[in-house]
């Protein structure tokens, strides 16, 4: 549908650079979706990793701390007395204009923060998988975080390009072919005015 401008020429050159706009507008924004979707099907592969490899490493641990618990009794009080982690710490990168997190820890806590003789070698195994599986929900916090807005900004990003292409490029071709056929009509009929003319002066 053609927007309602007056069929001039200097509407007719405004509308074509304002198509011409739109669709750079368009071939950005298209540009920008497929480097969003790579970034993210990137990201989805690694969280799909990262999932695995938790679910394993928490399946060791819990394992190796029932055992722990069996062979030493109830491990409540050894466990209270480990710290609380605050090594954790999110910094941000741009990618095509998204905020995508950087999360990294660096550990508060010593390497080992009980003692070894009221522990055995499951409980030792139990801490070593824990201490795997924080830092890989580290990893899969960052991985999961910056799939969820990639995922939004692609949202945004298709619904602005769709708009471009089905219904701002439209409209400017249906008014550029408007004002030329409206400014070839007047060319005629001013034509054919000035043949009466002369034929008249003649």
């Amino acid at each position: 549908m053609a927007m309602a401008v007056f069929p001039t020429k200097g509407n007719l050159i405004n509308t074509k650079k304002s198509l011409s706009l739109a669709t750079l507008g368009f071939e950005l924004m298209d540009r920008k979706r497929n480097i969003l979707v790579r970034e993210m099907v990137s990201l989805i592969d690694t969280a799909k990793a990262i999932r695995g490899d938790i679910e394993e490493t928490y399946a060791r641990a819990y394992k190796a701390l029932q055992t722990a618990n069996i062979t030493m009794g109830i491990i409540e009080n050894i466990a209270g007395g480990i710290e609380i982690e605050n090594g954790v710490h999110i910094t941000y990168r741009s990618v095509m204009g998204v905020e995508i997190p950087k999360v990294t820890l660096n550990s508060t806590q010593p390497e080992k923060t009980y003692g070894f003789t009221d522990t055995n070698s499951q409980f030792d195994i139990a801490y070593a998988c824990f201490e795997k599986v924080k830092h890989l929900t580290v990893t899969l916090a960052e991985v999961d975080n910056s799939v969820c807005r990639l995922a939004n900004e692609i949202k945004k990003t298709q619904r602005r390009a769709n708009a471009l292409s089905n219904i701002i490029i439209p409209q400017f071709e249906s008014t550029i072919k408007f004002i030329s056929d409206s400014l070839e009509e007047k060319e005629r009929e001013e034509f054919s005015r000035l043949k009466v003319i002369k034929r008249n002066k003649t």
